[in-house]
């Protein structure tokens, strides 16, 4: 077969994971987007989707020589609107090279959603008769790793069905990792914090089918879903990921909350840290109306979320660990399965015990080198060629030694665990003599203002 050459602007059928043809054209990429080594391959964007990807050579075709071909192999809706979105795009352009990325929806609409003009992200809206306020999440296709701190409307085409129903099917060419096959069942998601925007992208990513709701409405460019209880109803699986064991007491028994909405077979996971006398309250309210309860904290960062990276913790209903499977594949690395409900609490709460009184310590040797005259950077780089090196050193440290505090796990949660780490020791009798000393600094930090900044601003109250 002769090589094709291709050039930026022509227009071409691509190959994206196990799915049939497609049409694009081919674009320049962003400029921080690197094409993935060792493989001879087009940045392309594709129509009637907004998805775009690096496809290899010998996945392309020129698109005229070959579009009889292809719309007799294809025929489904999507493919067709497709194609008729080529045809309109020929039309206007007119004889004229037109980048597909300078048909950006409105302005309006756009600072509605808080993205940036030229972003590429589109809201498709239209009235959902039932309900309309939930919106459903697909997750535009690319190899870009959505940063840490971007907003999640910019990383998610927010549609709604202009059927009046409240279902959604995922885009033709969601789920491209064919290591994951997404499991059929509904998936409802309570909560976009920092880490609840990165494992929603993630199990989108993967071709799952996600209803989310909020409790603050206009964070991550989301709107208000009606209640959780509603959430529960409609979905298969529900997962909730909040701050603290009030917000998930709250979430679950409050007015409107998921326990109105549980009913025999339904499976509610709850991914928040909090200690396991909260996570065995919950897991009775649970299965008393017939549902299947499993708790599923998750150990990482922003950064880990959104990278798909984090650790899971699992205990409860090893049914549901089973039916959760791909949904863990596709927000972490590995889970591990700690048998009955409170379990996965518990080692949750050691492993932050254990960071949180590590980054204080770290801190606290940052500013002992500063108070005796020593390189703070130069106690770095030892620290970093020795046995304690590690990824979590390196960054926390340099975060200090430039001043960023930007959350990436939030002070006011690991101070939260380390007090429930302390209480958890007091109930068995054991001491807890480090964390105790760690979670007076780190109440220091928070009386200074630091709450809503990463964990690494407890450096702070060794300087005040």
């Amino acid at each position: 077969m002769a090589t094709v050459h291709l050039r930026i602007g022509d227009l071409v059928w691509g190959k994206l994971g196990r799915y049939p043809p497609w049409p694009g054209k081919v674009v320049s990429p962003p400029k921080d987007l690197k094409k993935p080594r060792g493989k001879k391959c087009h940045f392309v964007k594709f129509f009637g989707t907004e998805d775009h990807a690096w496809i290899k050579v010998e996945q392309l075709k020129p698109y005229h020589p070959h579009k009889e071909e292809m719309i007799k192999i294809n025929k489904g809706k999507r493919f067709q609107q497709a194609v008729d979105a080529v045809e309109d795009f020929l039309k206007k352009a007119k004889g004229k090279e037109q980048d597909l990325t300078d048909s950006d929806p409105e302005p309006s609409t756009l600072e509605r959603l808080g993205a940036a003009p030229g972003s590429g992200f589109k809201w498709e809206s239209s009235p959902v008769k039932d309900d309309p306020h939930f919106h459903h999440f697909l997750l535009s296709q690319s190899e870009k790793p959505a940063s840490s701190m971007e907003p999640i409307s910019k990383r998610l085409k927010i549609i709604e069905e202009d059927t009046g129903s409240t279902s959604i099917q995922a885009a033709d060419s969601t789920a491209i990792n064919g290591s994951i096959t997404p499991t059929d069942k509904r998936i409802g998601f309570l909560g976009l914090g920092l880490m609840g925007s990165g494992i929603v992208s993630n199990l989108l990513k993967m071709g799952h089918v996600v209803t989310v709701w909020n409790r603050t409405a206009e964070k991550e460019g989301a709107r208000l879903g009606r209640t959780p209880a509603e959430v529960v109803s409609m979905c298969d699986i529900t997962f909730s990921c909040v701050s603290d064991p009030k917000a998930a007491r709250d979430l679950v028994l409050g007015p409107s909350g998921v326990l109105q909405g549980i009913r025999p077979g339904k499976c509610y996971v709850e991914m928040s840290t909090v200690d396991p006398e909260t996570i065995t309250e919950l897991s009775q309210v649970i299965t008393s109306r017939g549902g299947r309860f499993l708790e599923a904290p998750v150990a990482g960062s922003q950064q880990l979320s959104n990278e798909g990276m984090l650790v899971i913790l699992a205990a409860g209903d090893r049914t549901v660990y089973e039916d959760c499977s791909s949904c863990f594949q596709a927000m972490g690395k590995t889970s591990f399965f700690l048998g009955e409900a409170g379990n996965a609490a518990r080692m949750m709460l050691i492993l932050n015990m254990v960071q949180g009184s590590f980054m204080a310590t770290i801190a606290e040797g940052l500013t002992l080198a500063q108070a005796t005259g020593q390189s703070q950077q130069t106690f770095l780089d030892i620290l970093c060629q020795g046995q304690m090196a590690s990824t979590f050193v390196d960054q926390k440290c340099q975060n200090i030694l430039q001043g960023n505090f930007k959350p990436d796990y939030y002070l006011k949660h690991i101070q939260k665990d380390l007090r429930l780490a302390i209480s958890m020791g007091d109930m068995a009798n054991h001491p807890t003599p480090m964390a105790a000393a760690a979670n007076e600094v780190y109440k220091r930090a928070k009386a200074l203002d630091q709450s809503d900044n990463d964990m690494s601003a407890v450096y702070r109250a060794y300087i005040h």
